[in-house]
């Protein structure tokens, strides 16, 4: 799997999704300020309600670009065998004889994509699997609790 063309892909996928939100975030803003949702009574919060949509839209848009922006700048680092795995590491891990995918980036965990017909989940270093993951190498092997589970990984491949 080539992962500069992994983390092409996701970046836009974030800016098609940093599009879409800010175009909502206006739609919302531009609803809050007309004239029509002025309040009627006391009781009346329409407008009250679509500025505290409007505000949160645009935190979220303030956060996607900050995701896109450590997406399109963040050095990609390559990885060897031997390499201790941090930031911008593909990871391969087995849990039950099952393997997934994890792109360890520093901010946009959430982010799940199909690509070259795997599915790779973005992770945080801040997310159990993350912290478990940082440091560690190829083949070692981890557990992480997970509510009473008690969940056992091997790391299978490192890119």
């Amino acid at each position: 799997m080539n992962k500069k063309s992994l983390i092409q892909y996701i970046t836009r996928q974030i800016s098609d999704e940093l599009q879409a939100i800010t175009q909502a975030a206006k739609n919302t803003y531009d609803i809050a300020t007309h004239e029509d949702n002025k309040p009627e009574n006391k009781y009346d919060t329409r407008g009250l309600e679509a500025s505290y949509l409007a505000g949160a839209q645009a935190k979220r848009v303030a956060d996607m670009k900050e995701v896109l922006a450590i997406f399109e700048n963040l050095p990609i680092k390559a990885f060897s065998d031997s390499s201790k795995i941090m930031a911008t590491a593909l990871v391969e891990v087995s849990q039950n004889n099952k393997s997934s995918f994890v792109l360890i980036m520093p901010k946009g965990g959430g982010q799940s994509v199909q690509f070259e017909g795997a599915t790779i989940q973005v992770i945080t270093p801040d997310s159990p699997l993350g912290q478990a993951l940082l440091g560690r190498e190829l083949g070692d092997t981890f557990e992480i609790e997970m509510g009473l589970k008690r969940l056992e990984y091997e790391i299978i491949s490192l890119q």
